[in-house]
C-alpha cells in the first residue's frame, strides 16, 4: 500500500469559497488565501481547486486567486473547472499549479488531453470523471496522458482500479470520518478530497494518526530519534529554540519533556511542558498565536531542539513579535544578509510611498508615476550591460544596486511584495 493523501478542496465562485458544487453559500473562511494557509498548515498534502467561475471575465479573476493559493500554500496545488483550450492549462502551470485538472464530462476537455500532457508533461495533468464511461471509453489516452483520476462520485474508484493501476483521488463529500478512513484502506484509492477533510474543525493530523493505527500508511511527523535518546535535564526536559522558518529569527524558548514532545509530533503544532503552570501547553490555543511545525532539529549533544515554525501573530505574551526584544548591549555593524537587506530598503520605500519626504527621489519617481519608473529601470538594465564588458567588477556591481533598486520602486508601486518574489522562484526550483 503507498502512501495515501489527504487533500482538502476549494471551491472557488466569484473570488470567495464557497460551500461546494453549484453552491452560493459562502464558506466559514471566505478569503481563499486565508484557507489555502490554513489547509497548507493543518495537515494537508495537497490541495483541490475547483474554479466555478461561469464567463472568462470571472474565469480570469479565478486564474488571479488560484495564483495567491499558490503562493501561500506550502503544498502542491491541482486546479479544475472552466478549462476551454490550451491557453486555460497553461495559466493554470504558470499560476503555480502541481497540476492542472480536466473535466472528461466534457468532449472538448477529452481532445484537449493528448495536446497538454505533450506540453506541459503527464505528470501535470489529471482527469476528473463522474461516470465509469468516462474513463473506460478513453483509458489507453488517460493512462498514457494523464497522473492521476479524480472520481467525482463513490464506486467510481473501485470500477476504475478493476481495470486500471493509475492513481485515484476520491472525492467523498457525504462521507464521515470513519468512511474516510474505511476508503483509504481500499486499495482502490490513493487518496481523498471533498467536503469532510475540507471542513475547518477537521483534525487532519490527527485524521492521519488514526490511519496510521490502521495501517494505512500516511504523511506524519516522525522523529529519526526517539525521545529515550535525547538528553534531558533534571526535570525531564530540553529546551526548545523557536525560530520563524521563513526569516530565522529567533523568537522565544521554551520546554518539552516526552508529553510535550509527542504531542507536538501528533498535532503538528507546537507543545511545550509550563514550568509555572505545570501542565502541557498548546502554543496559541487562547491567543490564537499558533506555531505551526515546519521542522524539529537536535544539537550535537541531543540536549537542545531547534524548532523553525509558521508563527501565527505574536510569539511574546506582551504582544511583540519575537520575545527577544529587550536589547541588552549592541556594537554596530552592517547587516549584509541578503534577504534582510532587500526587505529593509524595500521597507524604506514603501515607507516614502506612504509619508512622502520632501526632497527624497523615491517619492520624486513615485510621483511622476510608472512609465518615469519604467523608463529607469530600462536605462538601468542598459548601464548593467555596459558595465559588464568592463574587467572591473566594482562598476558592474554598482550598476547592478542601481538596477535592484528601481526594480524596487516599481515593485512598491505595482504592490508587489519580496515574499511574492521569492514564493514564486521557490515554485520554480
Amino acid at each position: 500500500m503507498g502512501m495515501k493523501t489527504i487533500v482538502p478542496c476549494i471551491y472557488l465562485f466569484s473570488g470567495q469559497a464557497v460551500a461546494g458544487f453549484k453552491e452560493t453559500n459562502v464558506f466559514e473562511c471566505k478569503d481563499v488565501k486565508e484557507l489555502a494557509g490554513f489547509y497548507s498548515d493543518n495537515g494537508a498534502d495537497e490541495i483541490l481547486v475547483f474554479d466555478l467561475s461561469s464567463d472568462d471575465t470571472s474565469h480570469e479573476e479565478a486564474i488571479s486567486n488560484i495564483k495567491n493559493i499558490c503562493t501561500t500554500a506550502e503544498v502542491p496545488v491541482m486546479a479544475a473547472g472552466n478549462i476551454k483550450r490550451m491557453e486555460d492549462v497553461k495559466k493554470l502551470i504558470y499560476a503555480g499549479c502541481a497540476k492542472a485538472v480536466l473535466n472528461f464530462s466534457k468532449p472538448s476537455n477529452v481532445e484537449l488531453l493528448e495536446e497538454v500532457s505533450k506540453k506541459f508533461g503527464r505528470e501535470k495533468i489529471a482527469v476528473c470523471i463522474a461516470k465509469k464511461e468516462e474513463f473506460t471509453d478513453h483509458q489507453a489516452m488517460i493512462e498514457e496522458y494523464a497522473s492521476q483520476v479524480i472520481c467525482l462520485k463513490e464506486i467510481l474508484q473501485e470500477e476504475v482500479r478493476s481495470v486500471s493501476g493509475i492513481s485515484i483521488l476520491l472525492l467523498c463529500d457525504r462521507m464521515e470520518e470513519e468512511q474516510v478512513i474505511a476508503a483509504l484502506q481500499s486499495e482502490a484509492v490513493d487518496g481523498v478530497t471533498g467536503a469532510w477533510v475540507s471542513a475547518l474543525d477537521a483534525q487532519l493530523m490527527q485524521l492521519k494518526r488514526t490511519c496510521k493505527e490502521n495501517g494505512i500508511s500516511v504523511n506524519t511527523f516522525e522523529s529519526e530519534i526517539p525521545w529515550s535518546q535525547f538528553k534531558t535535564n533534571s526535570d525531564g526536559m530540553v529546551p526548545v529554540i523557536v525560530q520563524d522558518y521563513r526569516t530565522e529569527e529567533v523568537l522565544m524558548l521554551a520546554y518539552m519533556n516526552e508529553e510535550a514532545f509527542d504531542t507536538t509530533l501528533a498535532t503538528g503544532k507546537m507543545t511545550y511542558w509550563s514550568r509555572s503552570r505545570d501542565e502541557l501547553w498548546t502554543k496559541g490555543l487562547t491567543s490564537g498565536h499558533v506555531q505551526y511545525v515546519k521542522s524539529l532539529t537536535i544539537d550535537c549533544d541531543r540536549d537542545t531542539i531547534l524548532a523553525r515554525v509558521s508563527q501565527v501573530g505574536a510569539a511574546c505574551h506582551t504582544g511583540n513579535r519575537t520575545c527577544f526584544f529587550q536589547e541588552l548591549v549592541k556594537k554596530e555593524y552592517d547587516d549584509t544578509n541578503p534577504l534582510r537587506v532587500f526587505q529593509n530598503v524595500y521597507d524604506v520605500i514603501m515607507d516614502r510611498k506612504i509619508h512622502p519626504k520632501d526632497g527624497s527621489y523615491t517619492n520624486y519617481l513615485f510621483d511622476k508615476g510608472v512609465d518615469k519608473i519604467l523608463k529607469k529601470v530600462g536605462e538601468e538594465c542598459t548601464e548593467i550591460v555596459i558595465a559588464a564588458k568592463n574587467p572591473d567588477k566594482e562598476e558592474i556591481k554598482y550598476e547592478i544596486s542601481d538596477f535592484l533598486y528601481h526594480v524596487m520602486v516599481l515593485m512598491a508601486e505595482k504592490g508587489v511584495t519580496w515574499e511574492d518574489i521569492t514564493a514564486e522562484l521557490a515554485h520554480r526550483s
